[in-house]
């Protein structure tokens, strides 16, 4: 019994950083691949280095997006969730 008693604090502790640190990572990561995957032609969009554009083809892992500086291809993860949503849902964003 005095053992459970030692290992409790860290027992505790591995409880906390999985609920605080990785359990709202893996959310996010779910959130982010979803957003990858409902992409469609016409979506506007802002990568993670803040280019604004509208989706004009789409690949299996990237994709062609349409700036005023022309047509550039990219990944799909270069998308920013938050950027693109703010974009398009302003109100809805949490």
């Amino acid at each position: 019994m005095e053992q459970i008693g030692q290992f409790a604090p860290i027992i505790l502790m591995f409880v906390v950083v999985y609920f605080l640190m990785l359990r709202p990572q893996q959310k996010r990561q779910k959130l982010e691949k979803e957003f990858e995957q409902n992409l469609k032609v016409g979506d506007k969009i802002i990568t993670k280095s803040g280019i604004h554009g509208r989706i004009a083809e789409i690949a299996e892992d990237s994709l062609v997006i349409e700036t005023m500086a022309g047509k550039l291809k990219m990944e799909r993860s270069a998308i920013s969730l938050e950027l693109s949503q703010k974009l398009n849902n302003p109100k809805e964003v949490k």
